[in-house]
This record gives structure tokens, sequence and C-alpha cells, in this order.
């Protein structure tokens, strides 16, 4: 598996776009083969830094999700309100495996 964290800053002042632009991406990752984790938006600390973390079960499921949402509607019309509104000002994008499965301390041998 392989999870996406997207680190998004955006207008402080637009937060009701983004949160717009965030509820149709949950829908949309899951649409096309991913799971979505959510989104983490500004509560305390900086109010112009949002989260977002989604996987699939590879890498290559990852770049076939690129390839496809570039030809769903759907997709180009989230980006589309996303440009519109100006509520992203940028954002970049970080790949990690996740670790969902715990252990004991004994069963670790600690």
């Amino acid at each position: 598996m392989i999870s996406c964290t997207v680190r998004y800053e955006i207008d402080p002042d637009k937060l009701a776009e983004f949160e717009i632009y965030a509820k149709a991406w949950l829908t949309l990752v899951r649409k096309l083969g991913g799971t979505h984790h959510g989104y983490h938006m500004p509560h305390e600390g900086p109010n112009d830094i949002a989260y977002c973390h989604f996987s699939f079960a590879s890498l290559a499921e990852y770049e076939d999700y690129r390839t496809r949402m570039w030809d769903d509607p759907e997709c180009l019309r989230a980006y589309e309100h996303a440009k519109r509104t100006k509520c992203i000002r940028r954002f970049d994008r970080s790949f990690t495996k996740p670790l969902f499965e715990g252990a004991t301390v004994d069963e670790l041998g600690l």
C-alpha cells in the first residue's frame, strides 16, 4: 500500500471554498479506487495549512488514478473550482508506506 499526503497552503479567507473542494475529492478518490483518510482542516495553529491523506494498493494504482482523473469530468470540475476561487495557494505531495497493525510490547519482545 502507498499513501499520499498532500499539504495545502490555502487562503484562510476562502476556507469555505476549500472545504467544497475537499468534500468533492473525498468522493472522487473513492470513485477512482482509492481509500481516502480525510482532510484535516485548520483549527489551532496556522490558519492557512490543511492536509489530506489517501491510499492506493500500490504506486502503479496511484499512477493509474492520476491518469484517469484527467479524463474524469467531475475531477476536472473540482480542479476548476479551486482554480476559479483561488482557495489553494500551493500544495505539495509526499508518499509513505502506512503502518496500520500494532503489536503488544510482549509480542515485539521489548
